[in-house]
C-alpha cells in the first residue's frame, strides 16, 4: 500500500518494497498521474521485479564492465579468470541487451 504528497507544486509517491518505504517524484502537477504511477510501482513490486528499474536498456558491455571493475576493487583472486571470460563473451553478446 502506496501514498501520495506534494512537495511544492510536484506530486511525490511513496510504496514499501519488503518493508523499506520508497519515494519518488512523478514529476508531475497532477495527482491523477501520481495515482497512475503509484499503481504502476505496486503493480511491478507484486510481481516480483525492481519498480523503476528496466533492464532492457541495459547492454552486455556495461554489465561485463561493472563486474571486473567489481572485481579489481575488491582484489578477487578471480580477476584474471573473470577478464578472460568476459573478453570470450565479448565475442558473441558485445552490443547486445539484457533481457531479465
Amino acid at each position: 500500500m502506496g501514498s501520495i504528497y506534494k512537495r511544492g507544486n510536484t506530486y511525490w509517491i511513496q510504496y514499501y518494497r519488503h518493508g523499506k518505504p520508497l519515494r519518488e517524484s512523478t514529476k508531475s502537477k497532477k495527482e491523477a498521474d501520481a495515482k497512475r504511477l503509484l499503481k504502476k510501482r505496486e503493480g511491478e513490486i507484486s510481481e516480483g521485479k525492481l519498480p523503476g528499474i528496466y533492464f532492457d536498456r541495459v547492454r552486455f558491455d556495461e554489465l561485463a564492465e561493472d563486474l571486473l571493475t567489481d572485481y579489481r576493487i575488491n582484489g578477487r583472486k578471480s580477476t584474471e579468470r573473470a577478464e578472460r571470460s568476459v573478453r570470450y563473451l565479448n565475442k558473441h553478446f558485445e552490443g547486445y541487451r539484457c533481457h531479465k
